[in-house]
Formats: structure tokens, C-alpha cells, sequence
């Protein structure tokens, strides 16, 4: 049985057939491809770190971005009611150059 005959081509038999060629392995040949598993999920797991740690960022990132916005419509409102820079600064903590150019 070198290949897998086509009506096995179901997940469980490929997984049967994925054991049966693994316990014919030498023990040379077994200990490569642990090793090489062992890598795969290595960098699988790196990957993966990555991505999520990338989303957290991501998501850190959005937050302050809303939160600053939300400081800017404050600030335009404290202005059209007539607030001072030096006002609107201590009330929104924007920084009174930014409050000018509103």
C-alpha cells in the first residue's frame, strides 16, 4: 500500500494512513520528523502570538484614537459657547494649540 486509495479519501483515513506511515519510520527518521513537527508548531504559535498581539495594539490604538475625537467634539462645543483656550485645555486636557486651530 504505497498511496491511499481513492474511495479512503476521507479525513479519518488520511489521518490512519498519516499514523501507519509515521510507525514505519526508523527511529532516525521518526526523531527528524518530530523534530520538524515540533517546528511547525513553533512557528505556528509565533504566528499566531503575533497576530493577536498585533490586534491588541490595534485595538489600544482605535480606543485612544476615539477617545481623543471625542475630546476634539467636547473642545468645539466648549468653544462655540464661548470657553477660552485655557478653559477648554483644563476641561478636555487637549493641548491649547490644537484647541486654537478648531
Amino acid at each position: 500500500m504505497e498511496k491511499m486509495p481513492l474511495y479512503f479519501d476521507k479525513r479519518i483515513f488520511q489521518k490512519v494512513f498519516q499514523i501507519a506511515e509515521v510507525s514505519n519510520l526508523t527511529k532516525e527518521e521518526r526523531m527528524l520528523y518530530e523534530r520538524s513537527l515540533k517546528e511547525k508548531w513553533d512557528y505556528e504559535n509565533v504566528l499566531a502570538y503575533a497576530v493577536n498581539e498585533g490586534k491588541q495594539e490595534g485595538i489600544q490604538e482605535g480606543r485612544q484614537k476615539g477617545i481623543h475625537e471625542e475630546k476634539l467634539v467636547t473642545a468645539r462645543k466648549l468653544k462655540a459657547k464661548g470657553y477660552s483656550a485655557e478653559e477648554i485645555s483644563e476641561i478636555t486636557e487637549l493641548p491649547i494649540a490644537e484647541i486654537e486651530k478648531l
